[in-house]
């Protein structure tokens, strides 16, 4: 194991080696600048204009480079161009295979350069974020702004990369003409003729996939994957791209998505009527705290045995689920009629001990091919979004009831016997069509190395470049070591326990995982007791209430393609994140019940008001969530992915707990008690976040 530079010395292409962007000599140059600072011969003015002059020459060289390489990359299709010429006189196969495999090594080539870009840009940002940490600037946000925009800057050049696009171009389209020409034997079409029938060619694909990570602005896309926090190392080891195709397989990850669907529908699905079914058995409506907190109590437990078992199998996780979820449902279904409140928390905490979201995000991570993992990504995001909206809503459908056998089927009951059906077929879907993945990499535990140069300019490295160099707010999660020595074997191994895997969050991260638990706990607040406060204050029926939250999840993919498409464009995610947290506060504010009656439209109003607001904030906090995070977190079983889950769950149980006893003081005082928690929690993220930010700048 090494530290950065080493790792990122390793992933240059040997011959192009002094092209590159020294690392290692501007890392050292900042040791130097920090020492002179405190011996007080080096003001930090100076420093600034002396780092700013050694960056640009810095990056002038390699864009010389680039643009030196775009040009030999042209000049050689040039020529093949004046082959082609020859042969579209007169066809010949052989000639035209010759010319195709010609034209793919320039693929080749090209591919060589984006790889090139790509390390050079992980570099750039690894040593702005070192010197912001030890300094204490906002220099990356200067650096960045002022070189970007103007216009003879080099950075622009390296972002922008409008050569690529037009040497891609060319070879898309003598490729696709000598394909179109070997197949239909003189037949020479264009791209632009068939606009709608891409070429399909593997290194033109690998120079799109590449392309498309050398994104210079957020979109709504990448932003809903990284809303999934599905964490990904900056610079992985490169793998054999047979071993994804052999580890992929579409049905299984439609399952995994379909497992996060149903999950969020049988979280949800009871929120209605919880009040009712408890008061039905002889409880207080406010037991419902209870009821609907007891999967999240679960599920703290859960989340970790299925990281765990995620480790060694897929299949096997997913059917324990299943088979749990089942059962679960069953004995919350037939609590009603055995009259006891004890089987109806029970059976919840049965479904919460069935909670495999940890496997569906495990899944994706590690055996979705890295092409699609943002797709998927944003699928699981989606999943989940339609499974909120589903729940509430089918629940006020199932407005009926009659008896089977001296079984009742009726508002209650409803929802555990329909969630039982469903995972009954699920459970035989899952049974018959879900694929083991291939392990051979996780059974021999050493990464691939053979073959670096080419796995990596096939693999590249995942993280939008430009949207990285203006994440001011990462932590650098590297070791100040030497790049001649090597580090500490355990500096790069994973986290072997929750407590290893907090002491790797660093304060940035803390304050992140203290917002998410916070918007997590207004939410489930607000969510948990709407069917008592509803009833309490405006007589709503089950139906009301389940047309409220369905709408209420109805605006989460509406919501994350505004922020993601338009907002994160024209603001930093740190300013969205205060912005977001100050509108959850307000939210929270106007929805206590002071003086004035309380009405449906101060509910209704402060209710979207706070839950929009903490969707947003829940966007852009796991967005940077997923990048300040240690590399160490994004592998094994105590996994960044796994912390955030434990985090937001844990404010689940604890704001369900809080709607019960908050009950004891009867309904009429039960929203203004429940809402101080969530006011003070709020009021304590917004000073953490400027109090951290304010540090780090």
């Amino acid at each position: 194991m090494v530290a950065f530079g080493k790792k990122l010395k390793e992933r240059q292409i040997q011959e192009w080696q002094r092209y590159y962007i020294n690392y290692k000599l501007m890392k050292k140059r900042v040791k130097q600048y920090a020492q002179q600072i405190q011996l007080g011969t080096l003001d930090r003015r100076h420093v600034l204009k002396d780092f700013s002059r050694m960056l640009d020459n810095q990056i002038e060289k390699t864009v010389l480079f680039l643009l030196e390489q775009q040009g030999l990359l042209a000049s050689r299709i040039a020529k093949l161009g004046e082959e082609h010429e020859v042969i579209q006189q007169e066809p010949h196969i052989s000639r035209i295979a010759e010319l195709r495999e010609a034209y793919r090594a320039v693929g080749q080539e090209l591919l060589k350069l984006l790889f090139f870009v790509e390390v050079n840009a992980v570099g750039l940002r690894k040593i702005l974020k070192k010197f912001d940490k030890r300094f204490g600037y906002k220099f990356t946000d200067y650096y960045v702004k002022t070189r970007a925009n103007h216009p003879y800057s080099q950075l622009q050049q390296v972002f922008k990369h409008v050569g690529f696009g037009a040497v891609v171009g060319a070879l898309s389209r003598n490729l696709h003409e000598l394909q179109e020409n070997q197949e239909s034997q003189g037949s020479f079409l264009s791209i632009y003729d068939q606009p709608t029938l891409p070429l399909q060619d593997p290194v033109i694909d690998s120079i799109r996939a590449a392309i498309d990570r050398l994104s210079n602005s957020t979109n709504f896309l990448n932003f809903l994957g990284q809303h999934a926090l599905i964490m990904h190392e900056e610079l992985p080891a490169p793998v054999d791209e047979h071993v994804d195709d052999q580890r992929y397989h579409f049905m299984s990850l439609f399952l995994n998505l379909a497992n996060t669907f149903l999950y969020m529908v049988n979280t949800y699905i009871i929120v209605p009527t919880a009040d009712d079914y408890s008061m039905s058995l002889g409880a207080a409506p406010t037991v419902c705290g209870i009821v609907i907190g007891a999967m999240a109590v679960a599920q703290v437990f859960s989340s970790v045995y299925f990281s765990a078992w995620s480790n060694k199998s897929y299949f096997r996780p997913l059917v324990f689920s299943s088979i749990v979820l089942f059962l679960g449902n069953v004995m919350y279904a037939l609590a009603y009629d055995l009259n006891s409140i004890w089987i109806l928390i029970i059976g919840r905490l049965l479904c919460g001990f069935g909670s495999a979201r940890a496997v569906n995000r495990r899944y994706i991570s590690d055996c979705v091919p890295l092409k699609i993992r943002m797709q998927a990504s944003a699928g699981f995001v989606s999943a989940s979004a339609l499974g909120m909206a589903c729940g509430p809503a089918l629940a006020g459908l199932l407005q009926t009831k009659f008896k089977i056998f001296n079984i009742t089927f009726n508002q209650d009951t409803l929802p555990g016997w329909v969630m039982t059906i469903a995972w009954l077929i699920y459970l035989v879907w899952l049974w018959i069509t879900f694929k083991e993945p291939y392990r051979e990499i996780e059974e021999n535990h050493v990464p691939h190395q053979s073959n670096a140069e080419n796995n990596a300019l096939e693999k590249g490295i995942k993280q939008p470049l430009l949207t990285s160099l203006k994440d001011k707010v990462d932590e650098d999660d590297d070791q100040d070591y030497d790049d001649s020595e090597e580090a500490p074997e355990d500096s790069r191994q994973p986290a072997n326990s929750i407590g290893a895997a907090y002491r790797l969050l660093t304060p940035s991260v803390k304050v992140q995982l203290l917002i998410y638990f916070m918007l997590k706990y207004a939410m489930e607040i607000l969510l948990s007791e709407s069917s008592v406060i509803t009833t309490y204050y405006f007589n709503w029926t089950t139906s009301t209430v389940s047309i409220f939250l369905a709408c209420l999840g109805l605006t989460v993919l509406p919501v994350n393609i505004i922020v993601g498409s338009y907002i994160s464009n024209m603001f930093e995610d740190r300013q969205i994140l205060l912005a977001s947290e100050v509108m959850v506060f307000v939210g929270i504010l106007f929805s206590f019940h002071v003086i004035f009656p309380y009405t449906e439209p101060q509910y209704i109003c402060s209710g979207l008001l706070m839950f929009v607001s903490a969707e947003v904030l829940e966007g852009v906090n796991l967005s940077l969530l997923s990048r300040v995070m240690s590399s160490r977190l994004s592998r094994g079983t105590y996994n960044g992915g796994l912390l955030s889950t434990e985090a937001g769950t844990l404010a689940r149980v604890i704001a369900d707990a809080t709607i019960t006893l908050a009950g004891y003081g009867g309904v009429s005082r039960l929203l203004n008690v429940t809402l101080f928690p969530s006011f003070f929690i709020c009021v304590a993220s917004i000073i953490a976040t400027c109090y951290t930010y304010n540090s780090l700048y």
